[in-house]
């Protein structure tokens, strides 16, 4: 198999052509492909418009054949690189040999590994996702909400996946997921449990069951606080309402929400949990459907003087609190049928 793989290969110097490169590819040729795998990693335009996404090294894009995804280019410095590959599933790919330093030039890691893909833009909805982890799920879902930093968002899906999550949903708020430094610290979550990017609010109800009760978390230092009434040291009644929102006029009718510490009882039915970006925080919408679906604010009590959690660590003490009580409430639920 690696000999019938080998021979469709073009060799592709860039920079200098030797007499042994096929006359056919001169330098702008040499380039195309190379500056189009820059487009693709740099430009969320460029991926949205062409449906195109790339990935780095051996291991992610393994998870991404496992799961379906058709790949279209495959770049390699040296032929060990594809060995470590299924060659079975990229015979439909175009496989292009770089030099290893050129690789270094145009990949975003101080240690590049020697293989990058190109593949169709990935829709989850026809993903194949391991089985072990989907027959170790529960009925969890993750909504990010403004989770601009990619790093955080690809903490946070790792988190989601290791806490056996239903799905992910991500408003169009948040950071690109196929970004490459969200896939870096994903570690294969992409590939893992389905993460579905780029939703209206109108749209979200559409991924969650019906019977869905929805919580948000509170960080502490992005919350958007309803509006409180409570007495001053005159004695006088004071209004006063945090918000991160340029929509002022909607201050006054913002949903109260029932704060409830993190480890007591919210997980004991289909659940969803709301994440907001550090920056920007929850959205008006983000808590009008906590409101709906009659969801708390959840918190974790901090030592004083520590202003907030990361997103990502909000979100990985509230997952994996909510696993907890799923698989408690699911164990019930067979002890009592079983009797």
């Amino acid at each position: 198999m690696i000999h019938y793989i080998v021979s469709n290969i073009h060799i592709l110097n860039q920079c200098r052509l030797f007499d042994e490169t096929p006359t056919s590819y001169d330098t702008e040729v040499c380039h195309s492909p190379l500056r189009k795998v820059a487009s693709v990693a740099r430009s969320r335009a460029f991926r949205d418009k062409e449906g195109k996404v790339l990935l780095e090294g051996s291991r992610l894009i393994c998870d991404a054949l496992s799961a379906g995804a058709a790949p279209q280019m495959l770049f390699f410095s040296a032929v060990e690189r594809l060995q470590e590959l299924p060659l079975d599933k990229l015979q439909q790919a175009k496989l292009i040999k770089v030099r290893y330093e050129d690789m270094k030039t145009w990949s975003d890691l101080v240690t590049p590994q020697g293989v990058i893909a190109i593949f169709s833009k990935l829709d989850a909805s026809r993903m194949v996702f391991p089985k072990d982890a989907r027959l170790q799920s529960v009925p969890l879902f993750l909504l990010c909400d403004n989770i601009r930093d990619a790093g955080n968002l690809g903490t946070i899906l790792r988190c989601a996946a290791a806490a056996g999550c239903d799905g992910v949903l991500l408003t169009k708020g948040c950071v690109d997921a196929w970004e490459p430094k969200v896939l870096r610290a994903a570690m294969g979550a992409h590939f893992r449990l389905p993460v579905f990017p780029n939703l209206d609010w109108d749209e979200i109800s559409k991924h969650l069951p019906k019977d869905v009760v929805v919580h948000v978390a509170d960080n502490s230092s992005s919350f958007l606080k309803a509006p409180v009434s409570r007495q001053t040291e005159n004695g006088t009644s004071d209004e006063y309402s945090e918000s991160d929102s340029d929509e002022e006029s909607d201050e006054l009718s913002l949903p109260c929400l029932k704060p409830q510490v993190y480890f007591e009882s919210w997980a004991q039915r289909s659940t969803a949990l709301v994440i907001g970006g550090e920056t920007h925080g929850l959205s008006l919408e983000a808590l009008r459907l906590a409101e709906e679906t009659e969801g708390k604010r959840l918190f974790v009590p901090m030592a004083p003087g520590v202003e907030s959690l990361s997103s990502a660590m909000a979100a990985s003490i509230l997952l994996f609190e909510g696993r907890r009580q799923l698989l408690q409430l699911l164990d019930k639920t067979r002890c009592k049928n079983s009797g």
